[in-house]
C-alpha cells in the first residue's frame, strides 16, 4: 500500500497510528506529497488535491481519513477500533467526527494566521476558536481512560489534542479539563502516538 502524505498533517497523523495500532505499518510505503506548494503531487490520487489517500494493493484508490482508518481496520480483525454494529459503533463514529471538526477548525485557524495580517479575518477565527472549546468539552465529558486498546474515536481525539498543542500552543484549551489533560498525557506516551509527532 502507498499513502501520500504531508509530514504534519494530523489527518495523515490518525491514519499512520492506525495502521501502526492494527499491526499493518509495515505494508504501508509512506510517499511525500504536500499539497499546498504543489497540488499536483497527489492529485492523481486525489481529485481533491488533499493528504492523506491511500492506494491498496489492488489498486484501490481511498481518501480521506476515515474512509482510509476504516479500511485499514477491515484488514485485520484484531484489535477491533471500529465495532462492527451496535450503538458502541455509532459512539466511535461520533467521537471521531467530533474530534475531526476540532482539528477542522484548527487549521482554518493555522491557514487565516497565515494569512497577511491586513487580511485576516478575527471573526473568522473567534468563531473557529469557540468551535474548539466547545468540542473539547464535549470530548472532556464523554472521553474515557486510553485504555489498553484505544479505539479510532480514541486516536483521532488524541490526533486532535496533540495538533492543538503543536499549531495552537499559544490557547491552552484543555486548561479547564484536567482529566482530559491526563488522559491526553497518558495516550500520547503510547508507542504508535510517540512514533508520529509532527516534526
Amino acid at each position: 500500500m502507498k499513502l501520500y502524505h504531508s509530514p504534519t498533517s494530523p489527518y495523515v497523523r490518525k491514519v499512520r497510528i492506525t495502521a501502526i495500532e492494527k499491526g499493518v505499518a509495515e505494508r504501508v510505503e509512506l510517499v511525500v506529497a504536500n499539497p499546498w506548494p504543489d497540488p499536483a503531487a497527489v492529485v492523481g490520487v486525489n481529485p481533491l488535491g488533499k493528504v492523506p489517500a491511500l492506494v491498496a494493493d489492488d489498486g484501490l484508490v481511498l481518501y480521506d481519513s476515515p474512509v482510509i482508518c476504516e479500511y485499514l481496520d477491515s484488514l485485520a480483525p484484531i484489535p477491533r477500533l471500529i465495532p462492527q454494529a451496535g450503538a458502541a459503533r455509532w459512539q466511535v463514529l461520533r467521537t471521531q467526527a467530533l474530534a475531526d471538526g476540532i482539528l477542522d477548525a484548527a487549521v482554518a485557524i493555522v491557514l487565516e494566521r497565515r494569512r497577511p495580517e491586513a487580511e485576516r479575518s478575527t471573526l473568522s477565527q473567534k468563531r473557529a476558536t469557540e468551535a474548539i472549546r466547545r468540542g473539547v468539552a464535549a470530548l472532556a465529558a464523554s472521553t474515557d481512560a486510553a485504555g489498553d486498546a484505544p479505539d479510532l474515536g480514541a486516536i483521532a481525539t488524541g490526533v486532535a489534542l496533540g495538533y492543538l498543542e503543536f499549531r495552537l500552543p499559544d490557547v491552552d484549551f484543555l486548561a479547564a479539563h484536567l482529566a482530559l489533560r491526563a488522559w491526553w498525557s497518558a495516550l500520547s506516551a503510547r508507542p504508535s502516538f510517540a512514533a508520529t509527532v509532527p516534526a
